[in-house]
């Protein structure tokens, strides 16, 4: 590796899109120095995604993909655009196809990382396809990186575990920009939403089925039912928020849930909230809870959130997805009504320091990572399946 040059690392991605993932990605790359490392994305998305142009401007490149199980093609783009000092991988199940290409390339670090704990399982074909690219991963990944547990031996199986080469790796925030309450940014987001005399509820993430809105507008047909003076406000895109926000019309209630769009004022946001729903129905981690207990407010989540995503400063609640809309709706109430916070920030400063979720913590950890060479053991490993 030349220490003169940056190194080079690949990202395999879906597309760049505002999401737990690609969130992650970026507050590494905004906080690394880039004179020192270039990030660079193959997306299988033929439109432009949210942080595309962002990561142009960091000196990034976007490298688009047409044919997400060619082989051929990701061994040409590492080709033409290497060679890589590494190449990570982000896709589920599909790491085994991208870093097989990689080792055909001569990419010597190849990372699969487990981001979520479920997928399409369904039928015999998806089960065939999972067995086969969980072999791969085995075989051509070098490291083995996961959110959580759980999203580890989804991904790679509970055996592989064990092992040396496989790291839990917290999903790092840049949480001090979530810790200030921003005064002026608050007070006109409740004036733009019409909430200056409500308690405010708040979900933000993808407009899928794992998120579980149709769950969350049950829960706020409940709430309106008693007539108190309660708001939801839903941050986000996606597949399903045109028929979410059709049904919130015909059920009358386009008042009572705010459907916020994609933000970049998120700190802001959290503190427009006086508590925080998540009740999804499977999860990798939450990202998206670390920032909103960095902003000290309170979370209440269903049983498919992992343990890792508890930063142990009692704000969370759990509660399962059978337990009903109606114990949901009342925990919430009693939750919002109290409006509290955890206000002291030394003492989150310290809980995201000691369970290695800063920033900084995670591009070192990387770093050390992408510069670890594993030596010819794990190649004539490799050779020997050849």
């Amino acid at each position: 590796m030349n220490q003169n040059k940056p190194i080079k690392i690949l990202h395999v991605v879906g597309a760049m899109n505002r999401a737990g993932t690609e969130t992650l990605l970026m507050n590494i790359y905004r906080n690394m120095n880039r004179e020192k490392v270039q990030f660079d994305f193959i997306s299988y998305s033929k439109n432009d995604a949210h942080y595309d142009r962002e990561i142009k401007d960091l000196g990034g490149r976007i490298i688009k993909l047409s044919k997400t199980n060619s082989i051929l093609e990701l061994y040409n783009i590492m080709k033409k655009y290497g060679p890589y000092d590494a190449v990570h991988s982000h896709t589920l199940f599909h790491c085994g196809l991208a870093n097989l290409a990689a080792f055909f390339s001569g990419v010597k670090v190849r990372i699969s990382h487990a981001h979520t704990t479920k997928d399409d399982d369904s039928n015999f074909a998806r089960k065939l396809y999972i067995h086969s690219m969980r072999t791969l991963i085995k075989i051509f990944s070098t490291h083995f990186l996961a959110c959580s547990q759980e999203a580890g031996k989804y991904l790679f199986g509970g055996k592989l575990l064990e092992r040396e080469r496989f790291k839990f790796f917290p999903n790092s925030i840049e949480y001090s920009s979530f810790l200030k309450k921003p005064i002026h940014e608050v007070e006109k987001i409740k004036k733009e939403m019409q909430l200056e005399k409500n308690i405010v509820i708040g979900h933000i993430g993808r407009f899928s089925e794992s998120k579980n809105h149709y769950f969350l507008l049950t829960i706020m047909k409940i709430i309106k039912k008693k007539k108190l003076p309660i708001k939801m406000v839903l941050v986000g895109d996606g597949n399903l928020k045109a028929e979410l926000e059709e049904m919130v019309a015909k059920e009358g209630m386009t008042e009572d849930i705010k459907f916020a769009g994609i933000r970049e004022d998120i700190p802001a946001l959290l503190h427009t909230m006086d508590l925080f729903v998540f009740p999804s129905k499977y999860e990798g981690l939450g990202i998206v809870l670390l920032e909103a207990q960095a902003s000290g407010l309170h979370c209440i989540v269903s049983e498919a959130i992992q343990p890792e995503a508890d930063m142990k400063l009692g704000l969370m609640t759990r509660l399962h997805l059978s337990d009903g809309e109606n114990v949901w709706a009342d925990t919430i109430i009693a939750k919002a009504i109290k409006k509290q916070r955890e206000n002291d920030t030394k003492k989150i400063n310290q809980a995201f320091e000691e369970q290695g979720f800063s920033i900084f913590n995670g591009i070192e950890e990387l770093m050390n990572i992408y510069q670890d060479i594993p030596g010819g053991r794990n190649e004539k490993y490799i050779n020997s399946f050849l």
